[in-house]
């Protein structure tokens, strides 16, 4: 894990050897004017789990503490700083350049994309701006598929568990193939513990499926990369009754080539994503005995389309001076509706309930950088046009046929004009220092729109009428880099706008126009532009090479977020947001005593968290300790054996209205062998 430094100028025009890799424009000059963190191969290896991975840098927020090996896939969200984490997500994560957030939800499916298949990944802290877009509000997690070599990863877990996990390149002719497949199972464990349990309280097991395909051809100067995806997860989710699917594939076309000292470099490409989610939901009793089904999300079809293109070139200027821009336009669609069953009324469900529309939005760019002796000056402009339309919601009694509500949505539509400007100074002796201000906004997604939903007794209202969020945001940093250490430090500001919030307005018991009825010791919630949240924070990284066997690493966060609801929920200034600690850290060792032996630690702390908006449900502090032993049996096989959570910390990752707590994994014992050419 490295703070990310200027990437070297372009080659000269010349006939180098042909290397074949994905159709992508190199990492841009400017990306060193901003806080940009990047994970290696060496740092996604011994992760089972793309989300775990991220977990090592301390600024990046899953929505709850659950990663993805128990959490439900709507609540798979990231994003950056611990602003303010959702499970629609404020962060944008792309694959070689598409975008792997939900087309219908906004979350990430963690599993679509094994840690196996990469080659290393960036995360840009800050909104996007530049040549991101719509969804960059907190930053960017850019992963790069891996070019080169083949890696397969069998492993055993405690309670079930097994994990299957490959990819491989090869050469066809002038083109080459890249491929990767994932397949894992769980029996899970139960996240309710103790005398608090009950027999309603089941495990959370898993299944996950997934595999894609890269063609890359050579044409000319350029490179054309054909790529298809498939993916499929089925989970428990912790009560009797109570179980998510999700499916989906991808198909996307790049075309790029690198920019060069005589000539401009270019993208185009275009992306289709299919998803759908089946999402049951119960109501369970006050001793935790039974469970009543509540809700019964058979299908949530949803479709996304993308298409971008983007144009760059560099010139030298002046005495020793670079001048790289790029210029691009992207736009993407998304449709989907929800198509539920709820009001379960004497063993049957008596309502229908479908609800869903399109987003499009779409926007121009120009970014560019400007480099001479110790200076970096970079800067980024977009405009954007977003718009919802189609939006629906029809509930229908499901004896007679006849509509309960009918409610057609207004089409809407807006403009947003973002911005980003940094600068970087070498000051020798391996520092630097860069200052950077930026805007960005998120428009809210089809679920934040239209789908109601329920998490054990407490449910949540939609709303049609949301605003896209907007941040702004200023930040600081010094760097410093020596032979053996690297060190770094940030410090930022942070305001977003018409925050999207589920604000509590009713307790239950009672029944609620919309909502229906609200079991005891359950709350009504609803998606609401709630105000503003500010924050400010510090982060501090840094490494340690004792020797070429010892390593250590540390990195600290904190963000002080603070709501202001204005008059739409005044009851919430003052608070934190949801799910948003002020403090969290990492830590990590890695010690190979003898050739063939390598030792690992990674610890990880975060400071409490609240479950909800009124910060009445608290989710203590919690520390965890992995470890792992690797024996090198030969120089392309590698046996492991893994403790995660070795102290068997209680980990509160949730907690119902009336107290009860859900827990994070117990001590889990994994082994098994990584072959590598």
């Amino acid at each position: 894990m490295i703070q990310l430094p200027p990437p070297p100028p372009p080659a000269v025009s010349q006939l180098p050897e042909v290397v074949v890799t994905a159709a992508r424009l190199p990492p841009a000059a400017s990306e060193a004017a901003f806080s940009v963190t990047r994970l290696t191969v060496g740092d996604l290896s011994d992760q089972a789990r793309l989300d775990e991975a991220l977990a090592q840098v301390p600024a990046v927020s899953l929505f709850r503490r659950t990663t993805s090996l128990a959490a439900n896939p709507t609540t798979q969200g990231i994003s950056l700083r611990a602003i303010a984490p959702s499970g629609a997500g404020r962060t944008l994560v792309t694959l070689d350049g598409v975008p792997l957030n939900d087309p219908f939800g906004g979350w990430v499916i963690w599993s679509q994309v094994p840690t196996e298949s990469l080659s290393g990944l960036d995360i840009v802290r800050g909104a996007g701006a530049g040549p991101y877009g719509a969804g960059a509000l907190t930053g960017v997690i850019a992963l790069r598929e891996r070019d080169s070599a083949s890696v397969l990863d069998l492993s055993l877990a405690e309670r079930g568990g097994a994990r299957a996990a490959g990819a491989g390149v090869a050469t066809l002719g002038p083109a080459q193939l890249v491929g990767s497949a994932l397949y894992e199972t769980s029996d899970g464990y139960v996240p309710v513990r103790g005398d608090a349990a009950g027999a309603a309280d089941t495990a959370l097991d898993l299944e996950v499926k997934s595999a894609a395909l890269r063609a890359d051809v050579p044409v000319g100067a350029a490179t054309v990369s054909f790529r298809a995806s498939t993916f499929e997860e089925e989970r428990g989710s912790g009560l009797a009754g109570a179980r998510a699917t999700v499916s989906g594939n991808s198909l996307s076309v790049t075309a790029a080539t690198a920019p060069m000292t005589d000539r401009p470099g270019w993208r185009l490409q275009a992306w289709r994503r299919e998803s759908d989610l089946a999402n049951s939901s119960v109501a369970v009793s006050a001793d935790r005995a039974t469970t009543t089904p509540a809700n019964d999300q058979f299908e949530t079809p949803a479709t996304g389309w993308g298409v971008n293109a983007a144009l760059r070139g560099v010139e030298d200027v002046g005495s020793g001076g670079r001048l790289e821009w790029e210029v691009g336009a992207d736009a993407r669609l998304a449709k989907g509706e929800t198509r539920e069953r709820f009001r379960y009324m004497n063993g049957a469900f008596t309502r229908d309930r479908i609800a869903g529309g399109e987003t499009t939005v779409a926007g121009l760019y120009g970014d560019g950088s400007w480099t001479s002796g110790p200076w970096l000056v970079a800067g980024g402009l977009r405009y954007d046009r977003w718009s919802t339309g189609e939006g629906r919601r029809l509930e229908r009694d499901r004896a007679t046929g006849l509509p309960t509500l009918d409610e057609t949505d207004p089409d809407r539509s807006g403009e947003v004009v973002s911005a980003r400007l940094g600068i970087r100074r070498d000051l020798g002796g391996g520092q630097t220092l860069r200052a950077a201000a930026y805007s960005g906004f998120r428009p809210a997604t089809l679920n934040e729109l239209h789908r109601p939903f329920r998490v054990g007794n407490d449910l949540t209202e939609a709303n049609a009428a949301l605003e896209p969020e907007r941040l702004t945001g200023v930040e600081g940093g010094w760097a410093w880099q020596g032979e053996t250490v690297l060190l770094s430090a940030t410090v930022f500001w942070n305001r977003i706008e018409d925050a999207i919030v589920n604000v509590t307005i009713g307790q239950g018991p009672g029944t609620f126009p919309r909502a229906g009825f609200v079991p005891a010791g359950g709350v009504l919630r609803q998606r609401q532009n709630a105000g503003t949240i500010e924050a400010t924070g510090l982060e501090v990284d840094g490494r340690y090479a004792l020797n070429d066997s010892l390593s250590l690493r540390a990195a600290v966060s904190a963000t002080d977020a603070r709501v202001d609801g204005g008059t739409a929920a005044a009851q919430l200034t003052g608070l934190r947001p949801a799910q948003a600690p002020i403090w969290s850290a990492t830590a990590g060792l890695e010690w190979s005593p003898v050739d063939r032996l390598t030792l690992a630690a990674d610890a990880r702390w975060e400071s409490r968290r609240f479950e909800d908006d009124l910060n009445s449900r608290v989710l203590e502090a919690a520390a965890t300790v992995d470890a792992r032993v690797e024996w090198a049996v030969s120089p392309s096989a590698t046996v492991w054996l893994a403790a995660d959570n070795l102290f068997d910390a209680d980990v509160e990752v949730a907690e119902t209205g009336t107290g009860v707590a859900s827990f994070g994994p117990p001590q889990t014992l994994r082994i098994g062998i990584r072959l590598s050419r």
